[in-house]
């Protein structure tokens, strides 16, 4: 499998320790392999959570607003109709869909054949393509748990002085849900986002499977598979520093998300 960046070699990880050679895949490294799937699996999870983020909190904040149209109301939830779908289920049934039955997008793979990787249009182009796919499984299953943790959160803030306050200074409605409510509620929706970030370099395992993408899951899977268990403790060894570091990024900027949280003695 070629690289996604040709320059991306062992030397990509070299803040990394020497993880050793990968059992199945000798002489090759298990760094060299990590620096080879990381880049596909950042790429696609980052757009997947973040989207399932921003649109899960939007319809979570919208359906707890006592002040969203009704007809609104109803439809809000009809989106979330496949959060009880598993990841893998809703990759079969997308590919079943759009692969085989429309064919308006490619059923695996990272890239279309014939295009040479590297930091070109047509590369760019085709990686967005082969991505829409596990993208949209993963939003479309992912979105329903951050929509009913807004949902909460909201409710609970909905009845506070501040609210009222906003209400009896005449703040247009746009004003009082996005700066006031929303600003609010979503400050325990963005620890749990820290954590979701640091999970991604482990990879979606069963869609990146499915879907035969190039990323970190799927290098995960054919460790599992064929027992390479140097290869599996050097991609557990980074899913842990990636989520430690995520935790401790979203700590040292929790104050410029939330005022009212301060490190500095008083």
């Amino acid at each position: 499998m070629r690289n996604l960046l040709p320059e991306m070699t062992p030397q990509g990880l070299r803040v990394f320790p020497d993880l050793g050679y990968s059992l199945t895949q000798f002489p090759i490294t298990v760094n060299h392999l990590i620096a080879r799937a990381l880049p596909w699996t950042l790429f696609l999870l980052s757009i997947a959570t973040l989207l399932s983020f921003i649109f899960g909190n939007t319809i979570g904040a919208l359906m707890a607003w006592r002040k969203t149209p009704g007809a609104l109301k109803q439809i809000l939830p009809v989106s979330l109709t496949f959060t009880s779908v598993p990841f893998f289920m809703l990759g079969i049934l997308l590919i079943y869909v759009f692969g085989f039955g429309l064919k308006w997008f490619p059923i695996g793979g990272g890239y279309g054949r014939g295009v040479t990787p590297g930091l070109n249009i047509e590369f760019i182009k085709s990686a967005l393509y082969h991505a829409i796919l596990p993208v949209m499984a993963i939003v479309l299953a992912s979105m329903g748990g951050w929509a009913l943790g807004m949902r909460g959160m909201m409710i609970t803030t909905d009845g506070e002085d501040y609210m009222v306050l906003a209400q009896a200074k005449g703040l247009t409605n746009s004003r009082q849900f996005w700066r006031y409510g929303v600003r609010n509620s979503v400050l325990p929706q963005v620890t749990a986002l820290a954590l979701a970030l640091g999970g991604i370099v482990g990879g979606a395992v069963l869609v990146e499977y499915i879907f035969s993408y190039p990323g970190v899951g799927y290098l995960l899977y054919q460790g599992i598979v064929n027992n390479d268990y140097t290869l599996m403790s050097g991609i557990v060894l980074v899913l842990i520093l990636a989520t430690a570091t995520t935790v401790l990024v979203i700590d040292l900027i929790y104050p410029l998300i939330d005022p009212r949280i301060t490190y500095q003695k008083r």
